[in-house]
């Protein structure tokens, strides 16, 4: 299974720190945000990682390459005039899957998580084309996002939402009629949710929306103070 990194938006609620630095490069614990999952990726066995970009995309080439440092196979889908998320993973669909069952990660590129990746395995029910990890809900975004039902299924009604951390597997079937003018991954998965496509599970660990300085600041304070002691 390959995985796909979303590092294509422009980062404007992180200005000015994304004016000469694109979003997924900005540094917390010593260590650009998107190397992180990089890590993470090849602990939980994957080997062949896409990772899209728009905004500054040539700096992300630069420093990460081909991947070989990460013991990775990176490849790249730039976008130049940024596209939404299910857009950019549909201009990206041919670096991923060739089959409509086949499956693959994806993970946005400003998040940063505990979550052990390799728990991501393809659901039994064979209508599910979509599994996403929630969390609980960050103060920032208290009402959350989709309500996930006692046996697994997710819904977009309802009370006690939970927050959509940025972390599914999608199946390429989820995307049949789409092009790159596709717009948010929101909606599409909505839609599926309504056919009873979705499953969900909950990661009670750590995990950080690195949405603005302020946040990127406290995760920088988070990995910092828990860093191994040399």
């Amino acid at each position: 299974m390959k995985a796909m990194i979303l590092a294509a938006g422009k980062g404007e609620r992180m200005r000015p720190l994304t004016l000469t630095t694109p979003k997924p490069l900005l540094r917390a614990g010593g260590k650009p945000l998107i190397v992180f999952h990089l890590e993470n990726l090849k602990q939980a066995g994957f080997q062949h990682v896409v990772i899209n970009h728009a905004w500054l995309g040539e700096q992300i080439e630069q420093q990460l390459g081909n991947g070989q440092q990460f013991g990775l196979t990176l490849k790249y889908s730039p976008e130049g005039e940024p596209l939404e998320t299910a857009g950019g993973i549909v201009r990206a669909m041919p670096l991923l899957t060739e089959h409509p069952d086949e499956w693959f990660l994806v993970i946005n590129g400003d998040i940063w998580t505990d979550f052990p990746l390799g728990q991501l395995q393809p659901p039994a029910d064979p209508n599910c084309n979509a599994l996403l990890v929630l969390t609980n809900n960050p103060e920032h975004h208290p009402d959350g996002d989709f309500r996930l039902l006692p046996d697994g299924r997710l819904c977009a009604e309802g009370d006690r939402k939970l927050t959509f951390t940025g972390i599914s597997l999608l199946r390429r079937r989820l995307f049949d009629g789409l092009d790159d003018t596709a717009g948010k991954l929101g909606p599409v998965l909505r839609d599926a949710m309504a056919q009873q496509r979705v499953r969900g599970l909950k990661h009670s660990g750590l995990w950080v929306d690195v949405g603005t300085p302020a946040r990127l600041e406290q995760l920088d304070t988070l990995l910092t103070e828990h860093a191994p002691q040399p």
